[in-house]
Parts: structure tokens; sequence; C-alpha cells
């Protein structure tokens, strides 16, 4: 319906957390119904289901015990945020375009790497620094989750790749050295290449493997989402537009927040006028692994990308969950479309026809018939000129 209060926008119902002032008494409500204003995001109660008030409009603002905090986005990061808000004893409200699954972290192939990452696409070193430190607390949480099924987390062993000696290069040797202590199952041993049944052909000279957390990312949100709920997170589906710097003090005055946290992902591009973000789109082609056709592939694969060639030669071979394996991959930058599929889009077919040379195996493999290809754009920054 037509918002009352602009005359512009449109409303839509959604669920929100409601304070309310009666002489020296506040009343907190959670959970009553609302429209919200696709315009100037005022909310609406409905009275047959909110007794407590006979207004029309219902101001949302602070409990006097808790300080009150403003997420917008609801990917792993947007969710994850906002249950660390609320652990920290804050009331928080999720505002998000797009819910799971329309959003880009149920792509992910989500193998943990130590940084760099396989793409060739993560090298600022002050933005390197700060993910190898959350990178390893992030191993720490995922372990302990692996242990709940319906987290969609596992631990699992990936073997890394290479096409000469670690030592001939010094950047992937120092990352070896850096982390290879502080995870579980580290061996180096160029016997992997033979052991795993590596088409001789890519010449392959020094491998290692350790155990590394691997996440079903459709589980994962689901399991983020509904630990949300039950903390009593509000999630509330609605576009927001224009500045976040310029909405400040209104979205801080409608939603009664002491603080807003950004997890828009490529969203900043408008709500952050950031024009230093663009996209990093990715392909996955994903197959059948369920033992009928070919024998279970129970770990994961990688070799880097090449970064003295232009050529899509990143090998990504990852199970998800109990019957699934993803194959990539493709690393394409200032691509915004996701429309791209197996038959019309020939990257695509080359991600498949790499994997397969690359793990013999895997010529057996059916595509998946409900989802063949996952794409998606990751957020990328262009941290100067020349250098990312």
């Amino acid at each position: 319906m037509k918002c009352v209060i602009c005359k512009h926008g449109e409303t839509k119902p959604g669920l929100v957390t409601v304070t309310l002032e009666r002489d020296e008494s506040i009343v907190v409500i959670k959970k009553v119904p609302a429209e919200v204003c696709n315009n100037c995001l005022l909310l609406y109660g409905h009275a047959k289901v909110c007794p407590y008030t006979s207004f029309e409009y219902l101001h949302m603002s602070n409990s006097q015990k808790h300080p009150q905090a403003l997420v917008i986005g609801a990917g792993v990061n947007g969710l994850t945020s906002a249950l660390c808000l609320k652990k920290e004893g804050f009331n928080v409200t999720v505002i998000a375009e797009n819910l799971a699954p329309d959003i880009t972290s149920v792509i992910a192939g989500a193998l943990w790497e130590y940084p760099p990452a396989v793409c060739g696409h993560h090298r600022n070193e002050e933005s390197l620094a700060r993910s190898k430190e959350w990178c390893m607390t992030s191993y720490e949480i995922f372990e302990k989750l692996a242990s709940k099924p319906e987290t969609g987390v596992r631990m699992r062993p990936v073997v890394f790749f290479f096409k000469h000696l670690i030592e001939e290069n010094q950047k992937e040797y120092n990352k070896m050295l850096e982390f290879k202590n502080k995870v579980k199952g580290f061996e180096r041993n160029s016997n992997l290449i033979k052991e795993n049944n590596i088409n001789t052909r890519y010449e392959l000279k020094d491998a290692y493997t350790f155990i590394a957390p691997m996440v079903d990312t459709d589980m994962y949100i689901d399991w983020l989402v509904k630990c949300a709920l039950d903390s009593e997170v509000n999630i509330i589906q609605q576009k927001l537009s224009g500045s976040l710097l310029e909405q400040e003090e209104h979205l801080k005055a409608v939603f009664g927040a002491d603080v807003i946290v950004n997890c828009s992902g490529l969203g900043s591009t408008e709500l952050a006028n950031d024009d230093t973000m663009y996209p990093l789109r990715g392909a996955l082609v994903q197959v059948e692994n369920d033992g009928k056709t070919m024998a279970p592939v129970l770990k994961s694969y990688c070799m880097s990308f090449d970064s003295s060639t232009s050529d899509q030669d990143m090998i990504y071979i990852i199970p998800r969950g109990d019957d699934r394996l993803l194959l990539g991959g493709l690393v394409e930058p200032d691509e915004w479309s996701t429309d791209i599929k197996l038959n019309d889009y020939k990257p695509v077919r080359d991600i498949l026809e790499r994997c397969i040379d690359f793990l013999p195996i895997l010529k057996n493999a059916n595509i998946d018939k409900q989802e063949p290809v996952k794409v998606a754009g990751q957020t990328h920054l262009k941290w100067a000129v020349g250098k990312e």
C-alpha cells in the first residue's frame, strides 16, 4: 500500500521491535508485524496485533538497557556481524535487499585458504596482513562448528599442487612457512601428485596437504538465519538506495540505532559511494558426487592461478556436502552479469574440460541437473593504481 507519511513509497510486511513509552514506563515489544516503507523507511504497526498502542505510526527507539545496531546486508558477513553484536549486548536489526538463496554467499565454493587465495587477485599487503589474522580465527571457529552437522561445515583434506618446487617462488614459500604449523595434518610431499592420480601431462613438481574447513554455504546460511532469529535479531527484506552517510541520522532515528554496520558487499558502490569497488565474477560447475558413476571425491584439489599468463588456468575441485562436487574456477574483473551458462559460455565449459583433464576420474561425473553452474560476483577493491 502507499505510505501515508511520505505519500510516495510502497510498504511491505515485516517484523520489528518496538519501544513504547507510557508515562515513566517503557515497554519493549518484539516481533511486531509492521509495514515498512521502501522510500522513507518508516514503520507502521498493526493495531489488531499490537493492542499496547493507539498510534498508527510506531517509531523505533533504543531500549535504556541495550544499545541498538542496524546491519545492512544479510549474507555471511551481515548475519555473522549481527550475531557478534548481539553477543556483545546490542539489540540488532538486519535490513537487506536480498535474502538467501538470492545472495552471493550461497554461491561461494567456501574452501578455507590461507591468504592469498588461489584466484590470484588478493595482492594488497595491508589487506593480506588483516586477512592472515582473521583467517586463523575462522579456522578455529569452523573446526568447532564441524562437530555440528546442521552448520554444513566439514573438516576435510585439501591438496595444493605446484608446477615448480615451492622454494622457487618466494611468496609461495613464505606463505607455506607462515601457516604450516597452524593447521591440522600439514604434510609436504611430491608423492601426493601420483597418489591422487593427477594427469602427468601437467608435469607437477611439488604438493602439500592439510585438513581444511569446507562449508556447504546453503546449509550454513540457513543455520546463521536460524541462530539470528533464535537470538531475536530482526531481519527485514528491504532495499536501501542512495548514500548511507547522507541518510545516517534518518536511519538512526527510524531504527533507534546507535551504530550502522555496512555489510552490503557490492551494494556499497552505491551505499558508500565507493568507486574503488568492483566485482570479480566467479563461476563453478556442479557435478554429482554420490559414487554412482565414479568413486566419490572426498578431498579438495587446488592449483593456483598463474599470474604470468592471462589464461584462466586455476584448478578448484571441492566436495559440497555428501553428494556434490564443485569445479572451478573462473575470475573475471568488472563483469556484473551473472547470466552465464554451461552451454552458452565457453569459459564455463573450459572449467569442466580443464578439471577433467587435471583429474581424469571426473570424466564419468554427471552434471548436476538442478544447478549445473553457480555464478556470483565477489567484492574487490582497487587499493591503488596498478595494485590490488
